[in-house]
């Protein structure tokens, strides 16, 4: 192809800010001379305007049931409208001819809902917004609903998680196409973070979830937090709280849904992550500061829970130069 032809297709209710993540670093690539360069477009129904989830009206320059490939790469945006596009024949059959005729396929956010729909997910490992993933999988058993990573890539098709992860996606897709350094240079561009590995935790286990009602729990991981380099052994934990050790975890497990040692582990990693990102501390010293004792047991731990070792989170972590 002379251009990389791209269509993002869209829908009433879309969210603006994950189709403008879409486009603004597709610009920004050409702007910096990807090779070919990118031409995108914004498809919807009829080729009508649409009234955007934040209330703004977008035009668009394609009717999609007029589009024809071959293209390049077909997105389809999610947003609040998402379960009225994934239930509307027009849309979903059109997403699933013109996927045949695509080299990628992807979805932002809840725009997998529409790729569900169209089949385009059965059998594979598919990602949406953490808030999704549930009514996700009951709703589609033949996807791998996986809610952790920002996005997934399983063979020629992509899913991602919301809204801003749109920008982590359009960048992995600006690497593959023409290499890192063009990518670097639109990150540069654009002011973010060198992109995030794709199979980092959307959301951080501190965040994700509500306080639990148990206030033995709750006093519990207080005191985890507070002394994550300490002996937080169950059988010390148990003791703290004044309960055995068998109590305690199931406890945990009713509350968490983890046991204490799994718990542990994970608040120990989330807590080596954000001084990898945020500090210059040697490895040795994460392990130490976050309970570890040694860098390869740190090792072992990010490996299970982001799939790739410290130094290369730290490495896409790092704030891109000016």
């Amino acid at each position: 192809m002379d251009v990389r032809r791209v269509v993002i297709v869209a829908y009433e209710a879309a969210e603006l800010l994950e189709i403008a993540s879409v486009t603004s670093t597709l610009e920004s690539a050409n702007w910096h001379g990807a090779l070919p360069y990118y031409e995108y477009r914004v498809a919807t129904p009829g080729g009508h305007p649409i009234t955007t989830a934040t209330a703004l009206t977008l035009d668009a320059q394609l009717a999609l049931e007029r589009v024809t490939g071959p293209l390049d790469t077909l997105l389809v945006a999610g947003g609040i409208g998402h379960e009225d596009a994934a239930g509307n024949p027009l849309v979903v059959g059109h997403v699933r001819r013109l996927a045949r005729e695509s080299r990628r396929v992807a979805s932002v956010c809840t725009g997998s809902y529409v790729l569900a729909a169209a089949g385009l997910l059965d059998g594979r490992r598919a990602t949406t917004h953490w808030m999704q993933a549930q009514t996700m999988a009951a709703r589609f058993p033949d996807v791998i609903v996986d809610p952790d990573p920002i996005f997934i890539r399983d063979g020629n098709v992509a899913t991602s998680a919301g809204i801003t992860a749109a920008l982590d996606l359009t960048l992995a897709f600006v690497e593959e196409d023409n290499g890192t350094e063009l990518a670097r240079t639109v990150a540069r561009n654009l002011v973010t973070y060198l992109q995030r590995p794709g199979n980092q935790a959307q959301m951080s286990m501190f965040v994700s979830a509500p306080s639990p009602a148990n206030s033995l729990v709750k006093r519990t991981l207080e005191y985890i937090g507070a002394h994550l380099r300490d002996d937080l052994s169950t059988a010390t934990l148990a003791a703290e709280a004044g309960v055995s050790e068998r109590h305690l975890t199931r406890l945990f497990i009713k509350h968490l849904g983890e046991t204490p040692g799994r718990y542990i582990r994970l608040a120990r990693t989330e807590a080596a992550a954000h001084l990898l990102a945020s500090t210059s501390l040697p490895m040795a010293s994460v392990a130490v500061r976050c309970g570890f004792g040694t860098a390869e047991t740190l090792r072992q731990a990010f490996v299970d829970r982001y799939g790739i070792p410290p130094s290369r989170y730290r490495l896409t972590q790092a704030p891109a130069a000016g």
